[in-house]
């Protein structure tokens, strides 16, 4: 059987288009983009005309993108950064109990550091409640950091209404767009954010780059000391490369008609699933304010895991974990309250600019002949 990729929230493949700009910049763009001599200056034309790609699609200035690693580094960045700018004086930082390992790991590190933290509880539906925010925030409060979208059921977070929030009490606010990022707008001004995270092998570029939107005026401790690289904000050689592929892939997410392709063939999957198992498969996540690529449902009496080894051919992800023969929920299904029996049924199917109509039936038909074997 052929494969069938409905995994691109885990990670895209790197689009043909990137891949030529790349090319062309491993043959311009191989001198030291601080170099002042004719090898330097390809270079840093390129990594400035990258930069400029990223701001266009984020609607900021150049000036406030700064090049990173990936999403991990950008989180980290956003948020010891605003906690190590601030040392000496009470820090309070406020997210959720469904962020992603590398929010909520810089999370319990600060906290041992000192910080005072705070975890946003979600409803049922992985949507966070901006009163619960407001009644959290103190005049400590430093930063706010919610996701825009849920890596796992795709739900959409109320990021305007939240940032608002936290300006009205003095506070910085910090979104994760790493899944965002190319399925729906991410201009800042709108979301009203102060700093925002992309990962590059969410984007369709390749792994080890991404950046994070700092808003003029937005004060962070580095993370990485040495040179001026990025304007003081992140020592390191830039990667010419690399920032190229990040580049010409946020040229390319600019455009979001083909969303509603994509959302068609998510709805086309969900349909079909509840066509065929009605009641023992359920939703996970908000029905509507939900990624047009994602489809996080629970076969009920099933174990995730289990449905994917025995499906031939098809990359997905489960919603579980077995450790030491015992199924345990992921934090985020756990802080969205879904039932033991239900949540361990889990698997996320994540589709991308390469699913066709004939992936989505196909995968319908291995998964009902699995389950109904």
């Amino acid at each position: 059987m052929r494969p069938l990729y409905l995994d691109y929230n885990a990670s895209t493949p790197i689009d043909p288009r990137v891949l030529e700009a790349m090319r062309a910049g491993m043959e311009e763009g191989y001198g030291n983009p601080s170099s002042t001599h004719w090898a330097g200056s390809p270079a840093k034309s390129l990594l400035e005309a990258s930069r400029r790609q990223v701001a266009d699609l984020l609607q900021c200035t150049p000036h406030e993108v700064v090049f990173t690693s990936g999403g991990s580094e950008s989180n980290n960045l956003a948020l010891k950064g605003v906690f190590f700018a601030r040392r000496g004086r009470p820090v309070h930082i406020i997210t959720t109990r469904i962020e992603h390992p590398s929010i909520l790991a810089p999370c319990a590190f600060l906290e041992r550091e000192g910080a005072r933290m705070t975890h946003l509880p979600v409803d049922a539906t992985g949507l966070v409640d901006p009163d619960e925010l407001r009644r959290a925030m103190t005049s400590d409060t430093a930063l706010v950091s919610i996701m825009h979208a849920n890596n796992e059921t795709g739900t959409v977070e109320p990021i305007e209404e939240c940032a608002r929030i936290a300006h009205e009490h003095g506070a910085l606010f910090h979104t994760d767009a790493a899944q965002s990022v190319g399925k729906i707008p991410t201009r800042v001004h709108d979301l009203g954010v102060d700093l925002l995270s992309i990962a590059g092998h969410k984007v369709y570029a390749p792994k080890g780059v991404g950046a994070l939107y700092i808003r003029s005026g937005t004060r962070l401790e580095p993370l990485i000391h040495g040179a001026g690289h990025e304007s003081g904000r992140r020592a390191g050689t830039e990667s010419a490369l690399l920032a190229t592929a990040l580049g010409t892939a946020c040229a390319l997410a600019t455009d979001l008609t083909s969303m509603q392709r994509t959302l068609e063939l998510r709805n086309q999957l969900w349909m079909g699933l509840a066509d065929r198992f009605g009641t023992r498969v359920v939703l996970n996540g908000h029905p509507e304010l939900r990624l047009p690529n994602t489809v996080n449902v629970s076969f009920v009496g099933h174990t995730g895991a289990d449905i994917l080894a025995a499906v031939e051919g098809i990359a997905a992800s489960t919603g579980s974990a077995c450790h030491s023969g015992r199924i345990e929920l992921s934090p985020v299904l756990r802080a969205m309250g879904i039932p033991e029996e239900v949540g361990r049924g889990a698997v996320r199917f994540s589709l991308g600019r390469g699913t066709t109509a004939a992936e989505i039936h196909e995968a319908i038909e291995r998964i009902s002949a699995v389950l109904t074997a």
